[in-house]
């Protein structure tokens, strides 16, 4: 099934694979940025934060709506849901990680920095898999009659109307 973006039919399935181009971008400036001396650690810690916030809040979307409608069409994909779910219970531990330690180099730069750094470089290989398997799995049952209840907003937009 495909839902209304503007005057365009949109389907689901790809923007699924368009949020999550997007967590990548972010993911990628961050650690961009922090290989950088030139950025404030303070700033760092901003960007982290909201890049904490736009993944959780994608991943809150997918578990308390998203798969929910999915699982309703397609039961069968149970054990696939509970992956997924699984996995964003891992990815929620080291975003709360992430948070600290970039709480941690706004305050003392440093060696925080750096281990901002490595668990960030940790959570890109981790979300790529994650993001990979979610679309190669549910895509086309996303497209073929998973109705847009409402979900859509926070899952593809992070909660941004």
């Amino acid at each position: 099934m495909a839902s209304r973006d503007g005057d365009r039919v949109v389907a689901l399935s790809l923007q699924l694979s368009q949020a999550h181009h997007e967590l990548r971008r972010q993911i990628s400036e961050i650690r961009t940025r922090l290989g950088h001396r030139r950025s404030s650690d303070d700033t760092l810690a901003a960007h982290c934060l909201a890049f904490c916030a736009a993944l959780t809040s994608h991943h809150q979307g997918e578990d308390d709506a998203m798969f929910s409608q999915l699982l309703r069409e397609r039961p069968d994909l149970a054990t696939t849901v509970a992956n997924l779910v699984e996995d964003h219970g891992m990815i929620a531990s080291i975003l709360s990680r992430v948070r600290e330690l970039a709480d941690r180099a706004a305050e003392s730069g440093g060696p925080a920095r750096e281990a901002v750094r490595r668990e960030l470089d940790g959570l890109a290989a981790i979300m790529e898999s994650h993001f990979s398997y979610e679309e190669r799995t549910i895509s086309e049952a996303l497209d073929d009659g998973v109705p847009d209840t409402g979900w859509t907003d926070t899952v593809f937009r992070f909660g941004r109307t």
